[in-house]
């Protein structure tokens, strides 16, 4: 019996006919070819953190996990390097990897359990207003496509292949820009909203990697400001104990069991979250980029995030806030408030234009309904895109608008799987039928 495929948050599941963890290229072209010729679809996966069925086939599952490590590092006159790694290699083992070679990724998202393949075809992103996200620092990549060969994509491939949504082929490797290693200095301080959101625009401009939390049914926030750091300064991290008793006690065991009470007696929820706000205290240290960028995150949840312009977050924060008040929908987990640099990636929820993130959770073991519905509403009306591995309901006849490459996206797929080998039921929605 084929075993069933579950996602990080249990909402997505699978029974593909077959699964392999080919050893390397030579055998995921054969797995490709056969499963192409045999009609069968197939679906690489990675670390399953997308909420969406992006990754589900009941057709041949591939997981990339024997394709790691840096293949080669290339030092440009810029100061810049460009390392080549294999597709499968997790992020939390290439931030190590790159500082021992002196390097770092320039942004990085605050999950590192994905793939690099997985991150970079579901639009990871990270925070920054002059950083852009994972995608913006590809500048090569090889793919086997549905015919099994193994090719170096350039021109349109690699445009669409930058963030590809699994539906052009299967990523083997990703060149990317590097940076010198650089450290990080946390700042975490507990805040008000309205003052936060007012502040919004000139926080994030003069900081490099800025974020915050809100809690709903408060007014309460936690702000997250890092800034840049060279790698020859002393660091100063966390002592084991704060680390601990905050990474550890407050943010995951004392929170699963706070959200196991509120998903039995939701009315509590409110002043769990006042209780929560107040024992996040304000914090400062000093670590490497990826040991900063990354946080610990083992309870399990379901995600809705959307992009928009910069100068709509206040507006679209406050429309939440007003929608929870006069909701009896209890929210617990906070609502997580990024940004980016404009980019020019094809499908990047970045693409053209300066870029705020408002993301919304909801504890595993209970249903967003109501509340993932009013949020998207809400992004919607304001120009949002959604993320493409987080929960939304948007479809390609509405995607199509928001996006000034999509059709010719849709051609590269049209024309390197005609056939549809790596299609599935989340593909056909978003990207809609071929062309062809």
């Amino acid at each position: 019996m084929t075993q069933v495929w579950t996602n990080w948050a249990g909402n997505q599941q699978a029974r593909p006919q077959a699964a392999y963890v080919p050893r390397d290229v030579d055998e995921l072209r054969s797995v490709v070819e056969r499963a192409t010729a045999s009609g069968h679809r197939v679906k690489a996966v990675g670390a399953g953190h997308s909420f969406t069925g992006v990754a589900v086939t009941d057709g041949v599952s591939v997981s990339l996990d024997h394709l790691t490590g840096i293949e080669s590092v290339t030092r440009c006159d810029d100061g810049t390097s460009l390392v080549t790694v294999g597709a499968g290699t997790r992020l939390h083992d290439l931030g190590p990897a790159l500082w021992e070679r002196g390097l770092a990724m320039t942004n990085l998202g605050d999950i590192d359990a994905q793939s690099v393949a997985g991150a970079l075809s579901t639009g990871t992103h990270g925070t920054g207003a002059r950083f852009g996200g994972l995608a913006s620092q590809v500048v090569g990549a090889r793919i086997v496509l549905s015919d099994g060969d193994e090719v170096e994509a350039t021109g349109d491939l690699l445009e669409a292949a930058r963030l590809g949504l699994g539906a052009l082929g299967v990523l083997t490797a990703v060149t990317l820009r590097c940076e010198p290693a650089f450290l990080l200095r946390a700042v975490e301080a507990p805040g008000r909203l309205g003052e936060t959101l007012e502040r919004f625009a000139a926080t994030t401009a003069a900081l490099d990697h800025y974020e915050f939390y809100w809690f709903p049914h408060t007014d309460r926030v936690l702000t997250k400001a890092n800034t840049r750091r060279a790698a020859t300064e002393a660091p100063a991290p966390l002592g084991r104990v704060r680390g601990w008793v905050d990474d550890e006690l407050l943010s995951n065991s004392a929170f699963e069991v706070l959200n196991r009470i509120g998903a039995v007696r939701p009315t509590v929820i409110p002043a769990m979250n006042r209780l929560a706000a107040r024992a996040l205290s304000a914090r400062t240290f000093t670590d490497r980029s990826y040991r900063v960028f990354a946080s610990s995150r083992r309870v399990r949840f379901r995600e809705m995030e959307f992009a928009l312009a910069v100068e709509q977050v206040p507006d679209v924060l406050n429309e939440i806030r007003r929608w929870v008040d006069r909701s009896d929908y209890r929210v617990a987990f906070p609502v997580e408030v990024r940004c980016a640099a404009a980019d020019d990636v094809w499908l990047s929820t970045a693409y053209g234009r300066a870029t705020g993130y408002v993301a919304v959770h909801q504890y595993h073991r209970r249903e967003p309904g109501a509340y993932f519905d009013a949020v998207e509403k809400i992004a919607t009306a304001a120009g949002g895109r959604p993320h493409w591995g987080k929960l939304h309901t948007r479809a390609a006849d509405d995607l199509r608008s928001t996006y000034e490459h999509f059709d010719n996206f849709v051609a590269v797929r049209d024309k390197v799987d005609p056939q549809g080998t790596f299609d599935n039921a989340y593909l056909r929605s978003v990207l809609g039928p071929r062309l062809l």
